[in-house]
């Protein structure tokens, strides 16, 4: 057995070996890159001939460094940075750290404490898939608020006609007038049949009713900037139109990406388990398969799943104090995608409805009462999962029914 600690860098990395007893075999620095990894694998296969009996430890659970080690073979761990600086205050007072000391910390974590961490499982290249396009819609989405209350405040400023005529900026007819008619002269020039012409070429609904509103709004007497200072803002509404509506198109092409890749084959049953849940659409399905992963049989229990996912709350008991509180050791990503399935699922689940509105008659805020049905859903999920069964609400409502089977003395 041979115990491998990395400490990762975006050029080179620090690596160190240790043999079962604890004595260090090797200590090296390997670029990142195929010949650096090239060099790695050989060093190892000097101390250790089977690729199973390699046990590995780095900060990270995701990359092409990962990826490179799971395909030879080794037993990889991506261990929390936070618990990595536990064990680091733990061994070293001071408060030291240098790159091949780190190397050496993470491999003594697997000597001492392997048992404690879990090995990262194999991968399926179409859930990492689901993961990555998941991940990057999320980032998107908060870029396209950010954008969107930029929008807001320029036109408050220079264009407040705009908001009238336009009450949802997030339509694509919004965003399109803006990017070619940014400024309140050139817009207020239009005449109804040129706007309602506009609105028929972006598919929007009652041109007609809609032009006259427009126009109306447009016409409307409000507070004017400078001619020099509208000129000057209308260049940044025009480039928050378009970015805006970049966005909006990649989104939607993730959308389809993501439908098609959850319908595969290779992501079955695991995506028509998600797409059946109450509140869960193909962006909500993704982000919750693709931070779970494929192998989820490595959460041997909902409690296993529930802690991962931050849904579960921890206990800090010491002498007669005792506080329950929420988990933030966790996977955030899942956390907050399990969040929105909560709250998009009272709309759709009766049963739902009724354990978030249980929790706040007992005091509880929203946040808490939905990490509450977060956590419950998690059990629900898990079981189905690990049965392959899409959720059937009559089958669960009569499992709820069902009394409770009596603990065993």
């Amino acid at each position: 057995m041979l115990f491998v600690g990395i400490d990762w860098a975006e050029a080179e990395h620090a690596v160190c070996l240790l043999a079962p007893s604890g004595a260090v075999l090797r200590r090296l620095r390997v670029p990142h890159s195929a010949a650096g990894l090239r060099r790695l694998r050989a060093t190892i296969a000097e101390e250790a001939s089977e690729p199973a009996a390699v046990h590995v430890a780095l900060e990270r659970a995701h990359g092409l460094l990962v990826d490179a080690l799971l395909q030879a073979g080794y037993a990889v761990y991506g261990l929390n940075p936070k618990a990595v600086e536990r064990y680091r205050t733990r061994t070293r007072t001071a408060g030291a750290k240098t790159d091949p000391a780190d190397a050496e910390l993470l491999a003594r974590i697997l000597l001492t404490d392997r048992e404690r961490h879990r090995a990262l499982g194999p991968r399926s290249s179409q859930v990492e898939a689901i993961r990555v396009l998941a991940r990057d819609d999320e980032r998107v989405s908060r870029d396209e608020r950010r954008l969107l209350n930029r929008l807001r405040q320029d036109l408050l400023e220079v264009f407040p006609q705009a908001l009238g005529a336009f009450p949802r900026l997030t339509d694509v007819s919004a965003l399109a007038f803006l990017a070619r008619w940014p400024g309140a002269d050139a817009a207020r020039a239009l005449g109804r049949g040129e706007i309602e012409r506009f609105l028929r070429e972006h598919q929007h609904g009652w041109p007609e009713r809609t032009a006259a509103r427009i126009a109306a709004a447009l016409a409307a007497e409000a507070l004017a900037a400078a001619p020099l200072v509208a000129a000057a803002k209308a260049g940044a509404i025009r480039l928050a139109a378009e970015q805006l509506l970049l966005l909006r198109r990649q989104r939607t092409a993730w959308r389809g990406q993501l439908d098609d890749l959850l319908c595969s084959a290779e992501a079955q049953p695991d995506g028509a388990v998600l797409l059946s849940l109450p509140g869960v659409d193909a962006r909500l399905a993704g982000r919750i398969l693709g931070e779970i992963g494929a192998d989820h049989r490595r959460f041997a229990t909902p409690g296993a799943l529930q802690c991962y996912a931050g849904t579960a709350p921890v206990t800090k008991a010491s002498g007669r104090s005792r506080v329950v509180a929420a988990r933030f050791a966790c996977n955030r990503f899942l956390r907050q995608a399990l969040l929105r399935w909560a709250l998009c699922s009272l709309r759709g689940c009766a049963w739902a409805r009724a354990f978030y509105d249980l929790k706040r008659a007992a005091g509880k805020t929203h946040y808490r009462a939905l990490r509450a049905l977060a956590n419950r859903w998690l059990e629900v999920l898990h079981r189905l999962l690990a049965t392959g069964q899409p959720y059937d609400d009559a089958v669960h409502e009569r499992n709820r029914a069902k009394p409770p089977l009596p603990r065993v003395a």
